[in-house]
């Protein structure tokens, strides 16, 4: 199960020390039900291929990942025949335990934008969970919940409808 919430941001977090930068390429086999593929290379650290299915929901929905070979990654990549969403995530230790995932989506592209998550435990500890201090700022705009909010909408607006 996946819990999470998420906002609009804009540039990297100030005063936070960073845990981890991975850069990362994601394309959609379909977007309801979400089923992805995504690269993801820690920068100096291991590279994961990650065949992932998404149910329903918002705050809270089902997922389920799983690792899988270089040669299945190629030929999914070549079915879905569109350009690949790239992205650079940066990681950051909260207190609590949390991780604060903020996220450069296309950079250097028309529709380029920053995006962060933060992933609980439970939807009660995603619920009562407040940003604090300079973070209460960055992360203003929250936009869990709101229709067009995802990745997968994304997608379709930029590489489907577009017809990239």
């Amino acid at each position: 199960m996946e819990i999470e919430r998420k906002w609009m941001v804009t540039g990297w977090p100030e005063g936070l020390p960073m845990a981890a930068q991975l850069e990362m390429e994601q394309g959609y086999v379909a977007v309801r039900p979400t089923v992805r593929i995504r690269r993801e290379s820690v920068v100096g650290g291991e590279t994961h291929l990650v065949l992932c299915f998404k149910g329903e929901g918002t705050l809270s929905r089902e997922e389920i990942e799983t690792d899988i070979a270089p040669e299945l990654y190629e030929k999914l990549k070549r079915l879905i025949g569109k350009p690949m969403i790239l992205k650079t995530q940066r990681r950051y230790a909260l207190p609590g335990g949390l991780t604060l995932e903020v996220n450069l989506v296309d950079e250097g592209q028309p529709g380029c934008f920053w995006y962060a998550e933060v992933e609980f435990e439970t939807e009660a500890q995603a619920r009562a969970w407040k940003p604090e201090g300079t973070l209460a700022a960055y992360l203003s705009d929250e936009v869990t919940g709101q229709p067009g909010q995802s990745m997968g909408a994304y997608w379709a607006v930029t590489r489907l409808r577009a017809g990239r």
